[in-house]
């Protein structure tokens, strides 16, 4: 019984598992997104050499991605911080155009 909890346990700890309606390159986008600070290089090359887009299509696709149900059950504390961070920049860019110093 341990050997077969042992067996298991490995890679399944790297990774958190797929979601049902969350595409393979979706979960790569949020697995990237966590880690994307062990990349060497600026992350918009990183973003080109992995995915293969640009740097403005990622960032479309990944705020399109963390609106979805899907990847807050996949990785739930990357997709809150990720949507906290979305609604600051939102905030401070309508306060610079209202001229507000936040």
């Amino acid at each position: 019984m341990d050997s077969a909890n042992a067996s298991s346990s490995g890679p399944a700890e790297a990774a958190p598992p797929v979601v049902a309606g969350l595409s393979e390159r979706d979960g790569q986008i949020l697995t990237f997104e966590r880690h994307w600070w062990k990349y060497a290089g600026a992350k918009e090359q990183a973003i080109r050499d992995q995915f293969q887009m640009s740097a403005t299509r990622y960032y479309q696709v990944l705020n399109a991605l963390i609106d979805r149900p899907e990847a807050l059950a996949h990785d739930p504390l990357l997709v809150k911080r990720l949507r906290r961070l979305r609604a600051a920049r939102q905030r401070a860019r309508s306060a610079r155009r209202l001229g507000i110093e936040v």
